[in-house]
């Protein structure tokens, strides 16, 4: 069988590691229009503070480790065209600007996304900023050795992260957010607060509710025009989302509203012969069974994984995904999974959420520290849709637990009482996972 695959981070490396590893006899062809494949944008907070002291190892593969299993990688190489009728696609060599013509069996879309850039006057400034891949965390890495004043234009995961960063090296950080909490997508207000308060103790600036207008350079520094007036900074970084980079098949396969790829579960598009893995299609969102949009690294990973087994017969189906995801901040980790009370609601779902605190372990021990747990349920079946985990203890793996609670449709009194180890140096004769279960059962009298 001859495989094409357009594109390689993520879900690309990793389908083509499925493929050989089981068919090495089959004949594989990636084009990748970038100099590199695997980037992992996650570790460009790392970077930027050099809590990890070089950028290249954010690459976990190379082209070379993909020839070793077999695959033909053609580096700098943009495909212009995807002919699905005939199955051909036609490519440039950036390099030397000869023009490429290949065939497939089977073709495997991998482009990922891009930054969303918003129609704002002066966003090509120099100064302006997006941030995403290597080449981008590079610029930003150098701005920031000759600029103080940076401006985050947007509040998600990845300016968050950023302000972290910024604020080890010592530069004034401002969040400009048309919203008025930080990762509004991601958590409810209760635990948006806490994390505000604690950016602002490690001195980092809010201007939420605020909507980014546009920029001006004014010779001396950067003007960010916004609806509640005008701000100065040296430069600002963009990071409002991400869209799929989807132009090469509209038209030739089903593509959701926002312009995301649709696939069944087997990651194969409305074309047979056309897959789909990553940031560049929709995922099935278990805790609504809608498909949405969601990139992540992990949904790439193992779509990538499902894809390479399942453009040989179909035998994989996916799970879906809850959207889990972490971010540590200074001396706090921040978990959630599953859908916010606010997006449940949005959903129209018949959903509540309550709010659990408590040291994680008894106070007869040494040391001991608070958590904060957040979780949504459908008030009538009390099935769990979501959470959120805040502490200074590690709860990352906490709202890997729930996730997959949500998988599988468990509910609250099922956690409340599910099994789970006590031992003091680790948690009371109740997790707070069962104690946070059971709050919710309390507050819906069923307890």
């Amino acid at each position: 069988m001859k495989v094409v695959i357009v594109g390689c981070t993520h879900a690309g490396t990793a389908a083509v590691e499925q493929i050989l590893a089981h068919h090495p006899d089959a004949e594989v062809t990636v084009y990748e229009r970038d100099n590199n494949i695997s980037f992992l944008s996650c570790g460009i907070a790392l970077y930027l503070d050099q809590r990890v002291k070089r950028l290249e190892d954010m690459f976990y593969a190379t082209a070379d480790d993909l020839r070793k299993l077999g695959a033909t990688v053609k580096l700098r190489h943009d495909v212009l065209k995807i002919d699905a009728d005939k199955k051909t696609i036609v490519a440039q060599d950036m390099e030397s600007y000869a023009i490429v013509h290949d065939t497939y069996d089977k073709l495997i879309i991998t482009t990922g996304s891009a930054v969303v850039v918003p129609p704002l006057q002066g966003i090509d400034h120099q100064h302006v900023l997006l941030c995403k891949d290597y080449h981008q965390a590079q610029e930003i890495y150098e701005a920031a050795k000759e600029y103080k004043n940076i401006a985050l234009i947007g509040g998600g995961y990845v300016n968050v992260e950023l302000a972290e960063s910024f604020r080890r090296t010592g530069h004034d950080v401002t969040i400009y957010h048309r919203h008025g909490q930080v990762l509004n997508n991601y958590i409810d207000d209760v635990i948006a607060d806490k994390i505000t308060d604690q950016l602002t103790d490690h001195g980092v600036h809010f201007q939420l509710n605020h909507y980014v207008k546009g920029f001006i350079d004014d010779g001396d520094g950067l003007t960010i025009q916004t609806d509640h007036g005008d701000y100065q900074a040296d430069i600002a970084i963009v990071s409002t989302g991400f869209v799929a980079q989807t132009d090469l098949l509209r038209g030739q396969v089903e593509l959701s509203r926002a312009g995301a790829i649709i696939t069944n579960e087997y990651g194969q598009t409305s074309d047979p012969d056309i897959y789909a893995a990553g940031d560049v299609r929709v995922v099935r969102f278990n805790p609504t069974d809608k498909d949405v949009y969601i990139p992540l690294a992990s949904n790439a990973v193992r779509q990538g994984m499902t894809v390479g087994m399942n453009i040989f017969g179909n035998t994989y189906p996916e799970m879906g995904t809850q959207g889990t995801s972490g971010l540590p901040l200074f001396d706090h980790t921040l978990a959630t999974t599953g859908l916010t009370l606010t997006r449940a609601l949005d959903a129209d779902i018949d959903a509540a959420s309550i709010t659990f605190e408590d040291n994680y372990r008894p106070e007869f021990m040494p040391t001991t520290t608070k958590i904060t747990v957040t979780l949504v349920y459908e008030k009538e079946t009390l099935r769990i849709l979501g959470g959120q985990f805040y502490s200074k203890y590690d709860v990352a793996q906490s709202a890997n637990l729930l996730s997959l609670a949500i998988q599988n449709r468990n509910t609250l009194d099922q956690l409340a009482f599910v099994d789970m180890l006590f031992q003091p140096t680790f948690d009371r004769p109740f997790n707070y996972l069962n104690l946070a279960a059971q709050a919710g059962l309390r507050q819906e009298g069923r307890l």
